[in-house]
């Protein structure tokens, strides 16, 4: 070859490996011991207690429902955990280092309920697992795959900002196609099947919904700020600009709505209420957004029977505390039972005929069982994590390099700290109950898998050494400023 020749480009990759150092995470690793102290304490303690309880009585008897938990299950959660604090350490990213302990200590907390839980809850294996604790063990594996792979593998956010009109389209056609094509569930059209998988498609669409309006109230921020439509005397951003963004909640509220699943509804709502309080500084746009939710409530409560008979079972369960409320009326009764202090791991949720109290207590009432056993204390501790989990989204959203980075972090933040105040609300009835599932503890493979993405994506939103975001485009506000001057 010539001198002259024009030399090959070399590959990026060789690049990219080449910049990879290896980089301690010692807070990390502190709170991830402190963690698996904790789960392991009450590993052994329920352990205990449960090979002891089949002598309280018959209904225990049955070995098919109700097991002494496998330390071996725990054992593995907690490799996959070290594992992946291993894989960020090796990958030399400077990501936050609380946010992997404490979504660790909640999925400890799933995987010891469910395993105290009876087994035969679930139906079906998967991936050659049976029973409740083991299939649930499998999804939280897979949403912790799935977090550290993308907290280690994204450095950048332009295939989240510039397609977001093609995400919302996704995520609009994914509950299309389960409003057509979905199996129904206990009443409710949620569940869509594609061969041997099955998953709920209103899991994946939150996450789609932020990233559409972090993208899009970043865009048009300046218009949606500084400039007014008036309608009488209120002011409102220029309805233009809010149409689109509008148009893509009303659309997922109303299939969700129609789908009944009335969680993920007051989810979406109150996620694009808040995103957009972020992004305006607007207070007037939150009273009337909540205004609107009451008065849309009062008509769908008067359109929909099954709207009306969550708020009637919410403002008096105990008026039909054995068919509509029963489930409320038990949740209550949990929560009185454990008290301060709880009853102990294993010592609660007595069973009637062979069955927990409480029917769909591993998806809808995890927060009770846990508040049977572990008391008022417990609870408030769980709480304590899922704020632990909102404080470092928001703080991560507060030191991000732009916009678009800083309202997807919060909204993602958002969605964690919604869900888990809707549920818990519902099971202490303080809200009507929504069937939305309890982040990182309720079973169920698509929340687990949704709010593995959620965090992967804030621990890649938290690196302070993350590629720079592009420079700004001169967006329609600067041209009429340009125009104007």
């Amino acid at each position: 070859m010539s001198a002259s020749a024009t030399p090959r480009s070399v590959s990026p990759l060789p690049r990219v490996l080449a910049q990879i150092r290896p980089r301690a995470r010692w807070l990390e690793l502190r709170l991830m011991l402190l963690a698996s102290v904790a789960l392991a304490v009450g590993g052994a303690s329920l352990g205990a207690t449960m090979r002891e309880r089949p002598e309280a009585g018959a209904d225990m008897l049955d070995p098919g429902v109700w097991l002494p938990p496998e330390p071996a299950a725990l054992a593995l959660y907690l490799g996959a955990l070290f594992a992946a604090h291993a894989a960020q350490v090796l990958a030399g990213r400077r990501t936050d280092q609380v946010l992997l302990p404490a979504v660790g200590l909640l999925g400890g907390i799933s995987l010891l309920l469910m395993q105290r839980l009876p087994q035969d809850l679930v139906g079906a294996g998967f991936f050659g697992a049976e029973g409740l604790g083991q299939v649930q063990l499998v999804w939280l594996l897979l949403s912790l795959a799935v977090a550290t792979t993308l907290a280690i593998a994204v450095r950048s956010d332009s295939w989240l900002r510039q397609y977001k009109y093609t995400w919302a389209a996704a995520g609009i056609a994914l509950l299309l196609l389960t409003f057509v094509f979905g199996a129904d569930v206990g009443g409710q059209r949620l569940t869509l099947i594609i061969g041997p998988f099955s998953g709920q498609p209103s899991e994946l669409l939150k996450v789609i919904l932020v990233i559409f309006l972090a993208g899009y109230l970043s865009e048009n921020r300046p218009l949606l700020v500084e400039q007014d439509t008036r309608i009488g005397p209120i002011r409102l951003p220029p309805i233009p600009y809010l149409v689109p963004m509008a148009a893509m909640w009303a659309i997922a509220l109303g299939i969700v709505v129609v789908q009944r699943d009335l969680g993920a509804a007051l989810l979406f709502f109150g996620v694009f209420l808040l995103l957009l309080y972020a992004a305006t500084s607007r207070i007037s746009l939150v009273i009337g957004g909540l205004a609107a939710f009451f008065l849309g409530s009062a008509v769908l409560a008067t359109l929909f029977e099954h709207i009306g008979t969550r708020i009637a079972i919410w403002l008096d369960p105990f008026a039909d505390p054995l068919g509509a409320g029963y489930q409320v009326v038990q949740s209550l009764h949990a929560f009185a039972r454990g008290g301060l202090l709880g009853m102990g791991l294993g010592n609660g949720l007595p069973l009637v005929g062979g069955r927990v109290t409480i029917p769909e207590v591993h998806t809808d009432f995890p927060l009770a069982a846990l508040g049977e056993e572990l008391g008022l204390i417990g609870v408030l501790a769980v709480l304590g994590i899922y704020l632990v989990i909102i404080e470092r989204g928001l703080r991560i959203g507060a030191a991000a390099a732009d916009e678009f980075r800083a309202l997807l972090a919060t909204g993602l933040a958002l969605v964690v700290g919604i869900q888990a105040f809707i549920i818990a609300a519902g099971n202490l009835r303080v809200l009507p109950l929504t069937g939305v599932t309890l982040p990182f503890i309720s079973y169920g493979g698509s929340s687990l898998l949704a709010n593995g993405l959620i965090i992967g994506l804030l621990l890649a939103l938290s690196d302070k050494g993350v590629e720079p975001p592009p420079p700004p485009k001169a967006g329609r506000w600067a041209r009429l400023r340009r125009g104007a001057a």
